[in-house]
């Protein structure tokens, strides 16, 4: 692979810094994120630019960019705890992922009402089940023993007992 030369790598880094500001600012490209990946993407050069090289023999050397990848992702972090949100979609997932969480307590809720009723249901059904057998009973009983005499209904003008 050919070394790059120093004016190159000199336009590398503004044009990286210039994608950085864009991307910082929340200008971000169809389909991309504000990561270094989109990063690379808009200042041209190869992501991997960004990430510490190893050598052969085991030892880790800086690349060519990783501060700048540094200063990017402690400039994005500054901007998230200060509340800016620089990806709209990270917004939106926020957004969204606070809506599922209000929905499933409202499903829960309406799942512990159902419950509830469901159990009043079989507990007015089993109530009136039980009524039923007994005003049957009891009718069975009277109608069996013999020793009941209807009353006679009485009629209008006419009150029991001089009322």
């Amino acid at each position: 692979m050919a070394r790059i030369n120093e004016d190159t790598k000199r336009r590398n880094r503004e044009a990286i810094r210039e994608a950085m500001g864009r991307l910082l600012a929340g200008d971000l490209p169809a389909g991309g994120k504000c990561d270094l990946k989109t990063l690379a993407a808009m200042a041209g050069v190869n992501r991997t630019a960004f990430y510490p090289k190893k050598d052969r023999d085991g030892t880790v050397r800086p690349s060519p960019y990783q501060h700048l990848a540094e200063e990017f992702e402690r400039r994005l972090q500054a901007l998230q705890e200060a509340g800016e949100v620089v990806d709209p979609r990270v917004a939106q997932i926020e957004r969204l992922k606070s809506q599922v969480a209000a929905l499933n307590e409202r499903v829960a809720r309406r799942d512990a009402e159902l419950a509830d009723l469901a159990a009043f249901k079989t507990l007015a059904v089993s109530r009136l089940a039980a009524q039923h057998d007994e005003i049957t009973r009891l009718r069975e009983q009277s109608q069996a023993a013999g020793n009941l005499h209807r009353l006679s209904i009485s009629r209008k003008g006419t009150a029991p007992f001089g009322a």
